[in-house]
């Protein structure tokens, strides 16, 4: 079930806030509603992942149960499971067809269907685990350990949840009654999120697929082409995930419970140091907890730092999909986090200062290039593919400006033919349309204050940076119900068609 469709706007999402607040004198009875609907809302997608679930929430509740009354020797056949699980549904064919390669044996294992947020809930699981063997965390009912791993809002694409963050606000017994405070900071933050989907994500969504499957049909994307494929993808993949982040925790807010931020606006990062602690925030602090310090973070000496990174960044490649696009993403993620910190660590040796405006702009503009390039990879269904933007993007398939620009740009157009420029039709259909909005697109994705900012006043999320409030500050009064209200209603009446979010395939 999508956060943007019909029937979960108008009948799951209200059915489910009625029911849970109607039992809400009975705190375990609307947990358990809650866990119920979680479940329901998972199964509407494919009945059939419902026991592998429920199989894992149980096995993982057993493991914490033991682990936690003193059989810590058991953490490591508990991470075997989780790992296990997500190796066959996830990896199997990845690493079968590469041994294939290798070996020339033939081995077959017939059709694995990933199961939906396999990912999320596996991680999930796995952080619970470890941290019921630190002693920083422990369940003793079945019912709440269920909500936790199955809660509907963070199930499919995150935020990967810390048990220790929301174990507290399931007991709070103010949790379960309705507040008019939690329904407008909830549905704001879902009606900006909603309109970032239906109207900016998916607006952009249709400049993409053509140059990134241009090489698969034989054409080559020339230079125009291959930047405009590659910006209008990034666009697409910041809003959308931007959209899910913040319509998950609009409505998990409805519920009273408020998740911890996922997206902070990564493209105003500038540096990707800053950029990790900004985008899928929750997965960099796992894989920051739970792997690069375990691995010897920066304790072990400079190289070994710089092993862990890669090795970090290489899994939270594979974490993302299993193939070598995802494996390069990953490993390009690496080298950009070792050359920032030796970067930093030269600066620091050799006094250099910083550069003020000028150098803010020219790190901020180097880093989203880097960004772009390794979203490339991140995109294409192949190496080829990937390749052929990039060699695009580099000019290596010609220059070739669209022709319909020409009588546009008056008498530049006329110099730039007079002086070589080529003009005549793309390999793929670049339109002025899509120019517009990968410019406006990246106006707001640079310069815009995000929705937690602008809400910074009401505790719209946990973690948040700390950074001041913007300067347009809301407040739940009628200047702003109006204009999130206009969000809100152009976005569900755009809603005629159901796309599902990027993340869901990760």
């Amino acid at each position: 079930m999508l956060f943007n469709s019909h029937l979960f706007l108008f009948a799951f999402l209200p059915g489910t806030l009625i029911v849970f607040f109607l039992l809400g004198k009975h705190r375990e009875m609307a947990a358990g509603w809650l866990a119920f609907s979680s479940i329901v809302f998972y199964g509407y997608w494919n009945v059939a992942h419902v026991p592998l679930l429920l199989l894992s929430i149980c096995v993982n509740y057993a493991f914490g149960a033991a682990i936690g009354g003193g059989r810590r020797n058991l953490l490591v056949w508990g991470l075997a499971f989780n790992l296990g699980l997500l190796g066959y549904y996830k990896y199997a064919h990845f690493f079968l067809s590469n041994l294939d390669r290798l070996t020339g044996l033939d081995w077959q294992i017939g059709k694995i269907v990933l199961p939906l947020g396999i990912s999320f809930f596996t991680f999930t699981q796995i952080a619970y685990l470890l941290d019921v063997h630190r002693a920083e965390a422990r369940e003793y009912r079945f019912t709440h350990y269920l909500l936790f791993v199955t809660y509907f809002p963070h199930l499919i694409a995150g935020p990967i949840l810390h048990h220790r963050e929301m174990m507290p606000q399931f007991e709070r017994e103010s949790t379960y009654a309705p507040k008019f405070d939690n329904f407008s900071v909830g549905l704001t933050i879902f009606f900006v999120g909603l309109f970032k989907k239906v109207m900016l994500a998916d607006g952009i969504a249709g400049y993409v697929a053509p140059v990134f499957g241009a090489h698969a049909s034989g054409i080559e994307p020339t230079f125009v082409d291959a930047w405009c494929g590659a910006l209008a993808y990034t666009c697409q993949l910041y809003f959308d995930f931007s959209a899910y982040s913040d319509m998950a925790i609009g409505i998990s807010r409805l519920f009273g419970i408020t998740l911890p931020v996922n997206f902070y606006s990564p493209y105003q990062a500038v540096n990707v140091i800053e950029f990790w602690r900004r985008w899928h925030m929750t997965l960099s602090r796992f894989l920051r907890d739970y792997l690069y310090i375990p691995l010897g973070g920066n304790r072990k000496g400079k190289l070994r730092r710089y092993f862990n990174l890669m090795a970090t960044m290489l899994l939270g490649g594979l974490w993302h999909g299993a193939g070598w696009t995802f494996v390069i993403w990953g490993g390009l993620h690496g080298i950009y986090l070792a050359i920032n910190h030796g970067w930093h660590a030269l600066k620091g040796k050799l006094g250099i200062p910083d550069m003020g405006i000028a150098g803010s702009f020219f790190a901020r503009t180097a880093t989203f290039l880097s960004v772009v390039v390794a979203w490339v990879f991140f995109r294409a269904d192949d190496l080829g593919s990937a390749f052929s933007v990039l060699r695009g993007m580099m000019g290596f398939n010609g220059v070739t400006i669209p022709d319909f620009w020409l009588p546009k740009w008056g008498e530049f157009g006329a110099w730039l033919a007079s002086h070589g420029a080529h003009f005549g039709t793309t390999a793929t259909p670049v339109t002025g349309g899509e120019v517009n909005w990968i410019w406006i697109l990246l106006a707001l994705a640079w310069f815009a204050p995000n929705i937690y900012r602008i809400m910074g006043n009401f505790e719209p999320a946990l973690n948040l940076p700390e950074e001041k409030p913007a300067r347009l500050i809301w407040q739940p009064n009628w200047a702003w119900v109006v204009p999130v209200a206009a969000l809100g209603f152009f976005s569900i009446i755009n809603m005629n068609k159901e796309s599902a979010f990027l993340y869901f395939q990760f």
